[in-house]
């Protein structure tokens, strides 16, 4: 039933890099645990800089390097969302300053800077946007399997 699905939402400052790399590697997480029909994932940006555009060919690489599927274009949050999904999670701290300003009294989201569910403590995303290399982005890929799984193990069964 659809309105029986968890809903999820990530955000990054862009959209461009950290919140579509965690969404596709969530989806691809939840599908190989035969639970992806029970979820609803998404991501967004705080800011409207990458609006309509797909990730950056960075990130894109990385995913397609680890098999993961990924068809997202950037937008940006909006008021409804933090109605409309169970868990919104941040990539660092600013991000989670953002939202905890403007999330409305009485939404029903709950919001958690995404890094708390990394069993190796890294609670902060790692943000490659601006390296002139890739291995930034493969450390963001490698927290954020790690945090889905940790996410996923902390829900109760």
């Amino acid at each position: 039933m659809e309105q029986d699905k968890k809903k999820i939402l990530f955000v990054c400052y862009g959209n461009s890099c950290r919140s579509p790399i965690a969404e596709g590697v969530f989806r691809k997480t939840v599908n190989k645990m035969n639970i992806g029909d029970q979820w609803e994932i998404d991501s967004a940006a705080l800011g409207d800089y990458h609006v309509g555009k797909p990730p950056t060919w960075r990130a894109m690489d990385t995913l397609k390097k680890h098999d993961v599927r990924y068809n997202g274009i950037a937008r940006q949050i909006v008021i409804e969302d933090f109605y409309y999904f169970d868990y919104i999670f941040g990539m660092d701290e600013y991000n989670m300053s953002e939202l905890n300003d403007l999330a409305p009294e009485g939404s029903k989201a709950k919001l958690s800077l995404f890094g708390e569910f990394d069993p190796q403590g890294e609670r902060i995303i790692r943000d490659p946007y601006f390296d002139n290399h890739s291995k930034g982005f493969e450390k963001c890929y490698e927290q954020t399997v790690r945090c889905s799984k940790g996410f996923l193990d902390s829900l109760p069964k």
